[in-house]
């Protein structure tokens, strides 16, 4: 079994060698395929993650009545702890964000000392889902000593519906950019095989079986995925790594991020020799039993 295989890897290599330009053609075909696949899913995946970063970037500020005293706002914290949906509460004093704002907005500000800060001691809460962020800010805008919780209305409304039609027609125009390149290089491929239609009517005139003759192009199909992969895979390490080191410094300042190299290239090049070997043996398969009926 295991020498019937070996021998049938080795036909299957010295047919790529055998039938040369048909398999550079081949071969490019799937490459410059896999070249744009990968270059637009790279984006899909990337502006999805964006998006997901805003979304999850909503949060509700709880605006803290004046004059409430520091043991009144430990125990606000854990009455909005109790609140159903509620993540992490990060406490944001009102003499801080004076500091702050004169800091950027210079000495006019300096004004607002002491008594005089029209600032609001505040709850930074952040909840385990964007879609729980409206109930959890109307639940705690009741609480005693809240004097509002706002999350941003009909804007943050907006902002995530817009990020979730992001992910779902990025995952949309990613499935059919799949389906398109199975589309072209399993056509490139059976073109290969029908090139070839003497040598497998010879092979079953011999007596060959269907298996025996379909292994080697089942085989050659995957070889050409493979090679094929290799140029895309190249050339989008080095181009993601260039465009990350650009791009990436703006989207934190932000709070938003892109892939990291060290995460996103180890998937994006598994993902690409798997729709290449997948889509070249495929390709081959399909060609053998539509056009030349065996």
């Amino acid at each position: 079994m295991i020498k019937t295989f070996l021998r049938h890897v080795w036909e299957s290599l010295k047919s790529l060698k055998r039938n040369g330009w048909m398999t550079v053609a081949s071969t490019s075909a799937v490459a410059i395929t896999l070249i744009l696949a990968g270059i637009f899913l790279a984006i899909i995946m990337n502006i999805t993650k964006v998006a997901s970063d805003i979304e999850n970037d909503v949060n509700v500020t709880v605006f803290i009545d004046i004059g409430t005293g520091k043991e009144e706002i430990a125990v606000l914290k854990k009455e909005i702890k109790k609140v159903n949906h509620v993540k992490n509460i990060n406490f944001s004093g009102k003499d801080d964000q004076l500091k702050n704002i004169q800091s950027t907005l210079g000495d006019a500000w300096k004004l607002f000392q002491g008594d005089s800060n029209p600032l609001y001691d505040t709850f930074i809460v952040s909840t385990n889902s964007p879609d729980n962020t409206k109930g959890v800010a109307k639940k705690i805008g009741g609480i005693k000593h809240v004097y509002k919780a706002d999350y941003g209305g009909a804007s943050s409304d907006r902002l995530i519906a817009f990020t979730k039609n992001i992910q779902t027609w990025g995952l949309g125009a990613a499935v059919l950019l799949l389906f398109v390149a199975i589309f072209l290089i399993s056509n490139t491929i059976r073109i290969t095989i029908i090139s070839r239609q003497t040598e497998i009517q010879i092979m079953r005139l011999v007596g060959a079986q269907n298996g025996f003759i379909r292994w080697p192009f089942f085989l050659e199909g995957a070889w050409i995925g493979l090679i094929g992969s290799i140029i895309p895979i190249v050339l989008i390490c080095f181009s993601y790594k260039t465009i990350y080191e650009v791009l990436n410094p703006e989207l934190v300042r932000s709070h938003y991020s892109m892939y990291p190299p060290g995460i996103f290239l180890p998937q994006i090049t598994g993902l690409t020799v798997l729709i290449g070997v997948f889509i070249g043996s495929f390709g081959s398969v399909v060609a053998m039993r539509r056009f030349l009926k065996l």
